[in-house]
């Protein structure tokens, strides 16, 4: 992007619902054989890249996503999601719970922000802990592609942040859509490779 490089103790990179209940065999989509290799590669690969970037000195955001318990601990879910993913219930993407959590490869997070829907920005607080943090611009990585990562990207568009998505650092439960989802990113962020974010670290 043209214009003067942001520093790298201004950018973050966002970690959008890397969590043990959407990767971890033992979480609550493992449990229900919801998984894609892609997304369960994730981890590794993009554990590299946050070693280098808190070495450095920028940020480690992450997005979790939740289900709020209502009375008795059932948590509210859309019926959307509902009629999705059937197989969510009660201890499923608990605030605070092990299930909600960052996997253990990328953890700690600097900035963890829960979140209720597609976009990380809507009826959360996330813009709020990157203007304080002074963030300005976002790497962004994560799943699926084609839902939270593209919705939280033009979040950060319309909110004049400036986004890299990591095309090879998010995944999708199929290939076809997560290429799609990628092509339909390139007019609101740069796109570019987990190993061509470390070299531009190194």
């Amino acid at each position: 992007m043209a214009g003067v490089p942001i520093p790298i103790a201004e950018t973050a990179l966002l970690l959008c619902d890397l969590q043990n209940d959407f990767i971890h065999p033992r979480g609550a989509y493992g449990r229900a054989g919801q998984s894609a290799p892609a997304i369960a590669a994730l981890p590794a690969r993009l554990a590299p890249l946050v070693a280098a970037l808190r070495a450095r000195g920028g940020w480690i955001a992450s997005t979790h996503f939740t289900l709020v318990p209502g009375r008795g601990g059932e948590p509210f879910i859309s019926e959307h999601l509902r009629r999705m993913r059937p197989f969510l219930g009660k201890g499923d993407f608990a605030p605070g719970s092990w299930g909600q959590a960052l996997v253990d490869e990328l953890a700690p997070s600097d900035l963890p922000v829960e979140k209720l829907g597609y976009d990380a920005f809507w009826n959360s607080r996330l813009e709020w802990v990157l203007r304080r943090a002074g963030v300005r611009k976002l790497l962004v990585a994560g799943i699926v592609t084609n839902g939270g990562v593209a919705s939280t990207v033009r979040g950060a568009h319309v909110r004049e942040f400036e986004v890299t998505l990591l095309e090879d650092g998010c995944a999708a439960f199929s290939e076809e859509i997560h290429h799609a989802a990628v092509e339909g990113l390139r007019p609101v962020a740069e796109v570019t490779t987990v190993a061509e974010a470390l070299a531009a670290l190194g």
